[in-house]
């Protein structure tokens, strides 16, 4: 299979070859628009907090193609990007930092099924740390990454670290934040016999799925409330959709999405630099307090700045930005 001709994600069932696929894509006629396409630009920050070390991770690969070499014959444009969010020492967060793009393309699943891929990369990382005889295996890590090809995006998050696209002002959150107390989580974690306290699983972590932390996970293959299995999220991005934001909870913790896609959005379109929204993001988080280490990464789908957007007549007051903060207040308060 020529990785040219992949998709991203699974169809119903089963899935198509390229033959069957190109079967059902409709091809835009003379006279449309032609299709979105992306331009990837990525920038990052981080910083130590008030943490005593730092113990993030993160990459940024703006072109797969030509990150992975020729012969890989990855479609472009393709991008990859990864935040991720170590406890308990760094080796963990190192550890997926270096593999997990390997563990992905290198999977049997492999283009033809990426969502299968993705998830089998989180599991064989998780075990290839717990073989690592040089390593500290009780450290640990969340994992967020965001595989695109093309106009298709998937997102893998395990932890909560926390993915948001910025849709025209607007804040579209990508992944769920894995608590141990949130509602989902806990149930998942008492089915296995586990317990939270204080929001706490087994009253020492304060996530509910993560790569490594392998003094709380037992013997390889056995049931365990502390998993490394992502949970998935696809979207195929158009041209509403400006930029995404992959940040730990260092920045979660003192902001909520929409907050973090308007200082951005306001950033990009004074100076068009994601590295630069980065900053500003890590230096919003550190003036509210936030106490852990603090990742963000910016990216971009554009070579251009997003358009300034037009408050309706009767709200010339209020900016459309203001808008969705005043709308995500009242949906927190309900």
């Amino acid at each position: 299979m020529n990785l040219k001709q992949l998709r991203i994600g699974k169809p119903p069932r089963h899935c198509m070859s390229s033959s069957q696929l190109s079967s059902v894509v409709e091809l835009p006629s003379s006279d449309e628009h032609p299709p979105f396409v992306p331009v990837f630009r990525s920038g990052s920050c981080s910083n130590i907090g008030q943490k005593p070390s730092m113990e993030d991770e993160h990459i940024c690969i703006d072109n797969l193609l030509e990150h992975l070499g020729a012969a890989a014959k990855f479609p472009s444009p393709g991008a990859f990007y990864g935040v991720f969010d170590g406890h308990g020492g760094t080796d963990a967060a190192l550890f997926v930092r270096e593999n997990i793009l390997r563990f992905i393309v290198e999977d049997p699943h492999f283009p033809i099924c990426v969502k299968k891929a993705m998830k089998s990369a989180f599991l064989k990382a998780d075990s290839a740390f717990a073989s690592a005889d040089s390593l500290d295996i009780n450290s640990g890590t969340t994992v967020l990454t965001a595989l695109i090809c093309e106009r298709t995006m998937l997102i893998a998050n395990a932890g909560d670290c926390r993915a948001v696209l910025g849709k025209r002002g607007k804040a579209i959150e990508l992944s769920k934040d894995h608590k141990p107390d949130s509602t989902s989580e806990k149930l998942r974690i008492e089915k296995l016999g586990g317990v939270v306290y204080d929001g706490y699983l087994k009253g020492e972590l304060s996530v509910a799925r993560a790569i490594g932390d392998w003094h709380m996970k037992g013997p390889e293959g056995s049931p365990c409330p502390l998993i490394a299995e992502p949970e998935l999220q696809q979207t195929v991005l158009c041209e509403e959709d400006e930029f995404l934001i992959l940040a730990c909870d260092g920045l979660w913790d003192v902001m909520s999405s929409q907050r973090a896609v308007s200082i951005a959005r306001k950033e990009l379109i004074i100076h068009n630099d994601p590295e630069k929204c980065s900053r500003k993001l890590v230096r919003e988080a550190l003036n509210q307090d936030t106490r852990d280490n603090l990742t963000v990464v910016v990216v971009s789908f554009s070579s251009d700045p997003p358009p300034r957007l037009e408050t309706p007549k009767l709200k010339r007051s209020i900016s459309v930005e203001g808008l969705c903060l005043i709308q995500e207040a009242l949906d927190y308060k309900a």
